[in-house]
């Protein structure tokens, strides 16, 4: 039996009083996308916080495969491949779009970043467009982020949380902000780069249409506990579920 690509091990945190996590246990296979699901508060962005460095467990194991990752900060983790977006699209208003997607190339280029030298090279100005065309906002490349739209903005944040060679990619509420006509068409096409790339997905979502339509698992998380995880129509049926996250009838 193959190892996970990520595995947490009785993981917990706590913020003084407040429990964020607690014996929080997850395996998650390679090439597999799951979704976390839980109401403000519940834990969701504290795990991925804690995958990705941001914040380091009280106690319990983070492992890449077999590798302990726990503790490391999040440039190492990143080094790693393990990527993510914000809620918030992390973006530099005063850049084109062009000019932020070549500052995420030169920040995970394995060579020191040098953005007024290799970061805008030929070479690299071909694989920030390359990029920017795969996930089809290419068009946008000459315009300030102001210009753009809630989709575009998201669609950006995650092609440069792309840049470098990703293996795990953690997106934080990818559909938050967007208009509702624009999330399918964006979830269609960010999860069928993620696909052709063979990454492994977790991702956090408020909204049922797109964890049902689009996860292969679901972790439900209550009070920094998971109190389900299993495919999402099991979850979404559990009467703990339906009690405490999605408020539906149970």
């Amino acid at each position: 039996m193959s190892i996970p690509i990520l595995t947490a091990t009785g993981v917990n945190k706590s913020f003084g009083a407040i429990t964020a996590a607690e014996n929080v246990s997850v395996s998650v296979p390679e090439g597999a996308i799951f979704s976390l699901i839980g109401t403000n508060g519940a834990g969701k962005t504290t795990f991925v916080n804690m995958v990705t460095g941001y914040i380091t467990p009280d106690s319990g194991s983070i492992k890449l495969r077999d590798r302990e990752i726990t503790g490391i900060g999040p440039r190492g983790i990143t080094r790693l491949g393990i990527h993510r977006s914000f809620q918030i699209a992390q973006l530099c208003n005063d850049l084109t779009v062009e000019e932020n997607m070549l500052v995420a190339l030169a920040i995970n280029a394995k060579e020191p970043p040098s953005f007024f030298g290799s970061g805008r090279s030929s070479a690299a100005r071909k694989r920030a467009r390359e990029t920017l065309e795969r996930f089809q906002i290419e068009r946008y490349a000459n315009m300030l982020i102001p210009e753009l739209s809630g989709g575009v903005k998201k669609l950006l944040d995650i092609a440069m949380a792309m840049a470098g060679d990703t293996e795990i990619m953690l997106l934080d509420e990818p559909t938050s902000g967007v208009a509702a006509d624009e999330k399918f068409p964006l979830m269609d096409l960010v999860i069928g780069v993620l696909r052709e790339k063979g990454v492994t997905v977790l991702f956090v979502e408020h909204d049922m249409d797109v964890v049902t339509r689009y996860s292969e698992r679901v972790l439900a998380f209550y009070a920094g506990r998971i109190i389900a995880d299993d495919a999402p129509d099991e979850v979404l049926s559990d009467a703990d579920v339906r009690r405490y996250v999605t408020g539906a009838p149970a």
